[in-house]
């Protein structure tokens, strides 16, 4: 297959984050014209590419953007599908596909594929409004999740007792068992439009014990075969299923009676992939663009085992970004600092990864709670 671009090509992203700036970055190796959508002047592509600044739930705003692209791809799920759906009718090629976005933008809709089409995930009941939950009280203890417009740890809130009830969301829902679980884990699997699929290696997630963010994690993570093999087949169905083109991060919890159970899903590079670009044969964001331009999806085996740690703002800190402890961490070996030009910090704001890599998993392991305790972001 020849590597040939139109003189006028664009891949359009939506979303200007720092997904999409590390998936520009990748794209820079292939000569690849990126044209970028987001409602932040400031958003960390802004300087990379052709940037765009608007709306991405605006119809007009998208449809105007798309127009001038070939293939359109999204780094955040918060976008207008209506004007996707009538770009692809205009012959654009959109991927992740409209209609996988939208699955995606509603949990009670995603929860329901899942059971409709026999994937493992915890029980769960629909709920209208927090009078609903209420009435639900026998099912405590829960998760109350809204249907659209969580992320980012946002739109979730743990119910262990009725105590916690005045928490719940007042408007649609899902109710979800409180899951004992004994690991959080990943699997990012991709597909190209010609069906090829590829995952990448299960990774071990450990989450903030308040915001519900990635802390930090490790590849691959500490599983047994059989286990690791269920992950894989899980990501590949619900990928096949959703006859998706593009990259999908496929979270789960693994119970301590060693069942995997899908927790959410995201059409899009994801927290759980950065540690890809320096631990894995092919990053997930040069994986992305192979699977949205149909090209052969990339080896993604493990070069060696890494962690990655996520850079949040310091809680109690808000102004312009300090890294405090910045010398001691890079002078490391095996250490690699992202940052995501976020000029400003707050409390908890993505502002960047460490990817630590190492052949000692012990000491990989010291080297993350090294780089946890000492890198901080301030103001």
């Amino acid at each position: 297959m020849s590597l040939s671009f139109q003189q006028n090509f664009k891949l359009g992203i939506l979303g200007g984050g720092q997904l999409g700036r590390m998936l520009v970055q990748s794209g820079i190796d292939f000569n690849i014209p990126f044209s970028i959508l987001d409602p932040d002047e400031h958003a960390p592509c802004a300087s990379l590419a052709e940037f765009h600044y608007g709306k991405l739930t605006d119809f007009d705003t998208v449809m105007k953007f798309g127009a001038a692209c070939d293939v359109i791809t999204i780094e955040i799920e918060n976008v207008n599908t209506s004007a996707l759906k009538e770009l692809v009718k205009q012959g654009k090629k959109v991927y992740p596909q409209p209609e996988v976005i939208e699955l995606i933008q509603d949990k009670r809709v995603q929860k329901a594929f899942y059971r409709d089409h026999n994937i493992p995930t915890a029980e769960f009941i629909l709920v209208e409004n927090a009078a609903d939950v209420h009435r639900h009280a026998h099912y405590l203890p829960a998760v109350n999740k809204l249907g659209k417009e969580g992320y980012d740890g946002r739109g979730v809130q743990l119910l262990r007792t009725s105590d916690d009830l005045t928490k719940a969301f007042d408007a649609p829902g899902l109710l979800e068992k409180l899951i004992d679980f004994d690991k959080e884990i990943s699997v990012i699997v991709a597909r190209n439009e010609a069906g090829e699929i590829n995952t990448f290696p299960v990774v071990e997630m450990v989450f903030h014990p308040v915001q519900n963010l990635v802390e930090y994690l490790f590849a691959p993570a500490a599983l047994s075969e059989k286990i690791a093999h269920e992950a894989d087949s899980i990501a590949r169905k619900i990928i096949t299923e959703l006859n998706m083109v593009g990259l999908l991060a496929v979270e789960m919890f693994v119970t301590k009676d060693g069942r995997v159970l899908v927790n959410e899903i995201a059409p899009r590079p994801h927290n759980s992939g950065h540690q890809t670009i320096e631990a894995n044969i092919t990053s997930q964001y040069e994986q992305h663009l192979r699977a949205i331009l149909n090209w052969p999806l990339g080896d993604t085996a493990l070069l060696m085992p890494s962690a990655m740690v996520n850079l949040l703002g310091e809680d109690g800190y808000k102004g312009l970004a300090k890294y405090e402890g910045f010398d001691e961490v890079v002078k490391l070996p095996g250490v690699h600092v992202h940052l995501y030009g976020k000029r400003l910090t707050k409390p908890f704001r993505k502002m960047g990864h460490v990817t630590i890599v190492d052949q000692d998993v012990e000491r990989l392991k010291k080297k993350a709670n090294f780089v946890k305790q000492t890198l901080k972001v301030i103001a």
